[in-house]
């Protein structure tokens, strides 16, 4: 799957060295022009070994990712948020990243996002120790991070009851039950299982300005600092079409995983 046979016109390049370019790019985010200099491969062979050399990781790490399925994980994750970031019942937080795009050809302002520049959207959910739990790539820039969030199979789930949350219990100190829920930002609807920070400016000092301090609902943000840090591709316009880039970023958001899970 991630090497090539060789032909009568040509031999095939080494999967060691179409690894070692796929890296390069992610790392760097090094032209393809860049890269041909470097490596002394065409152009036209770097712009078909990343995209397919993605692939192949993406299929490969496709488990790394996942949706907890049982009570006690996300039990545990509630209990590594309240540990770590002082925020009881959390099971997540939640978040959108614009990945930055050259103008896609013939699209108008479909990827042309509120912040000025085009994009896809990478939608993510994080545990407490900068760990994915969900993605979501490849919509429109001009979406919302709520409007992503709502065409999600996630959003279904958890709508209907379905990601086998646990049951409501009593908070520290208190005497009232409350449920297990995720932390975002005021992007998203506030539902039963959803909190979100306060809208607009609050007045200092004000219960509601503390609470937007939550370093719970920044893992999220943190979790895509680590991600450009690591990744410098997503420091500069991706000079890919929408369609390759989405590939790119989960290949990203797949290895990122396996280098944070290694390290626990």
């Amino acid at each position: 799957m991630l090497g090539r046979k060789d032909t009568t016109f040509r031999d095939a390049i080494p999967v060691r060295e179409r690894l070692t370019v796929t890296m390069r790019f992610l790392a760097s985010g090094d032209s393809y022009q860049s890269l041909s200099y470097l490596f002394k491969f065409s152009k036209q062979s770097i712009s078909n070994i990343v995209p397919e050399f993605c692939d192949a990781l993406n299929d490969c790490l496709r488990d790394i990712i996942k949706v907890p399925k049982y009570q006690e994980e996300w039990q545990q994750i509630a209990n590594d948020f309240d540990q770590k970031w002082n925020y009881p019942h959390c099971c997540g937080s939640i978040d959108g990243k614009h990945i930055c795009l050259q103008a896609p050809i013939n699209t108008g302002s479909d990827y042309f996002n509120y912040k000025g520049f085009f994009s896809i959207v990478l939608l993510a959910i994080v545990d407490a120790n900068y760990c994915f739990t969900f993605v979501n790539i490849g919509c429109q820039g001009r979406l919302s991070d709520g409007g992503v969030f709502a065409n999600t199979t996630f959003k279904k789930l958890l709508e209907t009851s379905s990601l086998n949350l646990p049951s409501m219990k009593v908070l520290p100190g208190r005497i009232l039950t409350s449920p297990f829920v995720f932390l975002g930002d005021e992007a998203f609807a506030l539902q039963p299982h959803m909190i979100t920070s306060f809208p607009g400016t609050q007045q200092k000092g004000s219960p509601a300005r503390i609470y937007n301090y939550s370093r719970a609902r920044r893992v999220v943000k943190n979790t895509f600092g680590i991600m450009s840090v690591i990744f410098r591709v997503f420091r500069k316009p991706m000079l890919l079409e929408p369609q390759k880039a989405e590939r790119v970023v989960l290949a990203s958001c797949y290895h990122q995983e396996l280098l944070i899970q290694r390290t626990r």
